[in-house]
């Protein structure tokens, strides 16, 4: 699941991406009202957090022109503005939740949850597929020939990729930009650590390897047809 946080303020914007991260979703951050709007109408999220005090432009603003272009991705507006006008106007500038600051992650976490069950996107895709491995984007399950797979947060973000790009070859940049949230190479085996833990969860004791390295480019997650 991709999410885009639109938040000014780098502490609260910084937890929020870690927080997020951590859960298994891919995020994606925007500082102004601006460039949230720019990213929320040309990119493919999920669901949209936005603070709703921005600098370029107010975030109520951003919500109602992107409304405006016919994009529905939900929206969960946060803001330090708590009385019943304010969270009146936060839904009918085209929020689809409201959750007043100072908050608990764990609040956070369970309101965008919800947000994506209700499937405000009809495009959105909660269920991914690749010959016998199946993933649930909402109860965050995955399973191979029925088979329940324990994964960690980051070994099911970085399954998620690779079901996305299922066939293809994911080098190793496109893993840290989209898994790891890298823009540079750490020069570490943190990737080859991960893929060799995941290989083991989804092909050990199954007769297909469906996780396989294409060597000197990348890997590819590939079934049997």
């Amino acid at each position: 699941m991709k999410v885009l946080v639109i938040e000014d303020d780098r502490e609260a914007a910084a937890y929020l991406v870690k927080g997020l991260s951590e859960s298994g979703y891919s995020v994606d951050h925007a500082g102004d009202g601006r460039e949230g709007l720019f990213l929320a109408a040309s990119g493919a999220y999920d669901a949209l957090i936005v603070d709703r005090m921005l600098p370029g432009m107010d975030g109520l603003q951003a919500i109602a022109s992107l409304r405006a272009t016919g994009k529905h991705t939900p929206v969960l507006i946060l803001s330090a503005l708590g009385a019943v006008d304010d969270r009146v106007k936060g839904l009918r500038a085209g929020g689809d939740d409201y959750l007043v600051k100072p908050f608990a992650f764990s609040e956070l976490l369970a309101r965008l949850e919800a947000l994506l069950r209700r499937g405000g996107t009809p495009t959105a895709n909660t269920k991914l597929k690749v010959d016998d491995l199946e993933m649930d984007l909402l109860a965050r399950t995955v399973r191979r020939a029925g088979q329940e797979i324990d994964l960690l947060p980051r070994e099911f973000r970085l399954l998620e990729y690779l079901m996305r790009h299922a066939g293809q070859v994911v080098t190793r940049t496109m893993l840290l930009e989209h898994v790891w949230d890298y823009h540079f190479d750490p020069q570490t085996n943190v990737i080859d650590v991960h893929v060799s833990r995941l290989r083991q969860k989804i092909d050990r004791g199954f007769p297909h390897a469906m996780l396989q390295t294409v060597r000197g480019a990348g890997y590819m997650l590939r079934g049997r047809g």
